[in-house]
C-alpha cells in the first residue's frame, strides 16, 4: 500500500495538490493545500476515483503501514519515521460537510484544552497597542479589551506608549522564523534593538520542545543559541505560547502591564523629584500616519488639505496635545 500526492493539474484552484489514500477498491481521492499537516490542519476536498490524472506529477510517494475508516476519521501511518500519523476527518461546519487532514501536533494546536479569559488586563478599558505596518498577518485583539494603531516601529513588532514615550515593544516570532533568524544572526540584531527599551520581549507561537524536533538544523545549535541570548540581553524575555492565539492573549497582557508599569512608574518618580532612569531612556514615540494626523486635525478645527503633505506645525501641536 502506498501514499500518493501529486500536483493538481488544475491551475485554477486553491488546492494544489492531490491526495489518493489505498482505502477500497479504486482508492480514496481528496484535493488538498499542502503535503503534510505540519503546521495546522489541512482543508481536503473529495473528488472521484476517477478523476485521478493518468500520469500525475507525483510529489511524493509513501509507503503506508495502515489506513483504516474509524467511523467519522481515517486513521493513516506511513511507512517512515517522523511525519507518519495523521487522520483524515470527515465534520460539518457551517451547516456543510467538510473534510480535514490533521496530524497529533496540529491537533493539539487547534484545541490546546484552555481558555483564554475575557477580563481586561491591568483593569485597563481599551488598550491602544501599535502596529509595525511591515508585520504580516498582525494580531487583531479582536477578543481583547484593545485596540490597534498602524504606525513604524524602530524595533519590535507590538509597542505601547505612555505619554509620548515608547516603553515596551514585542517582537512575534514563529518557530521557522525563530530558527531561521537565530542560525543566520539576524536575531542576535533585533534582540540588540530591543534591549535598549525600558521593557521588550520576544513571543513564540510554539512549545520549547519543538526546537529538538527540527530535522533542518541540529537542535542543540537552537537551543545554546538562545540560552547564550538570553544571558546576553538578560532583560530581553523569550517566551514560547504553545498557540498562536495563546501568543497573542500573552503580549496584550504583556503589554498591559508594560503600560501600568510605565504609568506608576513615572507617577512615582515625579513624587519623589527623581527621574526614572529607565523611562527617562525610552525612544520617542512613532510619529502618526497622515491619514490620522489629517483626521485629528479636523477634529481639533484645523483646516488641512485632502491629499499631499501636511504642515509641520500639525505634527507639532499633535505631539503637544498628546503629551
Amino acid at each position: 500500500m502506498e501514499l500518493l500526492i501529486a500536483r493538481n493539474p488544475d491551475p485554477d484552484t486553491r488546492l494544489p495538490y492531490l491526495l489518493r489514500l489505498p482505502l477500497g477498491d479504486d482508492g480514496l481521492v481528496l484535493r488538498t493545500s499542502g503535503t503534510w499537516p505540519r503546521t495546522k490542519a489541512l482543508y481536503c476536498h473529495p473528488m472521484p476515483s476517477g478523476d485521478w490524472p493518468a500520469d500525475p506529477e507525483l510529489v511524493e510517494r509513501v509507503g503506508v503501514r495502515s489506513c483504516v475508516r474509524r467511523g467519522a476519521a481515517i486513521d493513516l501511518v506511513l511507512d517512515r519515521s517522523r511525519e507518519n500519523r495523521s487522520q483524515i476527518v470527515f465534520t460539518t461546519a457551517r451547516g456543510r460537510e467538510v473534510v480535514f487532514w490533521q496530524s497529533a501536533r496540529t491537533r493539539k494546536q487547534a484545541r490546546p484544552d484552555v481558555r483564554t479569559p475575557t477580563a481586561r488586563a491591568a483593569g485597563i478599558t481599551e488598550l491602544e497597542i501599535v502596529v509595525d505596518p511591515r508585520e504580516r498577518y498582525a494580531y487583531r485583539f479582536a477578543h481583547q479589551q484593545a485596540r490597534t494603531v498602524s504606525r513604524a516601529l524602530p524595533c519590535g513588532d507590538y509597542g505601547i506608549t505612555v505619554d509620548g514615550r515608547l516603553v515596551a515593544c514585542v517582537e512575534r516570532k514563529s518557530l521557522p522564523d525563530l530558527v531561521s533568524s537565530l542560525t543566520g544572526g539576524t536575531l542576535r540584531y533585533a534582540l540588540g534593538e530591543l534591549a535598549a527599551l525600558p521593557r521588550a520581549a520576544v513571543v513564540v507561537e510554539d512549545r520549547y520542545s519543538a526546537i529538538f524536533s527540527q530535522d533542518r538544523v541540529r537542535p542543540a545549535v537552537v537551543a545554546d543559541g538562545l540560552a547564550e541570548l538570553q544571558i546576553r540581553w538578560p532583560n530581553v524575555a523569550i517566551v514560547f505560547c504553545e498557540t498562536r492565539a495563546l501568543a497573542e492573549e500573552w503580549t496584550y497582557r504583556y503589554l498591559a502591564a508594560a503600560h501600568t508599569w510605565a504609568s506608576s512608574e513615572q507617577a512615582a518618580a515625579a513624587r519623589v523629584g527623581i527621574m526614572s532612569g529607565e523611562l527617562d531612556a525610552a525612544p520617542t514615540a512613532p510619529d502618526p500616519t497622515t491619514a490620522e494626523l489629517r483626521a485629528w486635525a479636523r477634529t481639533q478645527g484645523i483646516t488641512v488639505p485632502d491629499r499631499g503633505r501636511l504642515r509641520p506645525d500639525i505634527l507639532h501641536a499633535w505631539r503637544t496635545a498628546h503629551t
